[in-house]
């Protein structure tokens, strides 16, 4: 994969991360985590496609790696969420 490629997909996945993020109500921090929240989005939201048996509806490809947005933006929303339960009642002092 080039240079090129590793950043357009660094951006989808800070774009699925950010909406996730968004859709869930609750922001985990800057573009760097939204980068991170969008892979792990897409790896957590393919499992959870596969355990009920669901298609993948729009997957983009670039130069030959796939990135399943609209799974990586429910994988985002369902991992911001659980996060925010978690540390939403602690206090940063």
């Amino acid at each position: 994969m080039s240079l090129l490629g590793f950043i357009l997909l660094l951006i989808i996945a800070a774009i699925a991360g950010s909406l996730g993020q968004a859709i869930a109500g609750y922001s985990l921090g800057g573009w760097l985590v939204s980068i991170l929240v969008g892979f792990i989005g897409a790896a957590l939201g393919m499992w959870i496609a596969r355990q009920f048996g669901l298609p993948e509806p729009f997957v983009i490809n670039i130069q030959g790696e796939a990135f399943p947005l609209v799974w990586s933006i429910v994988g985002s929303a369902v991992l911001t969420a659980l996060l925010g339960l978690i540390f939403r009642g602690r206090r940063v002092v």
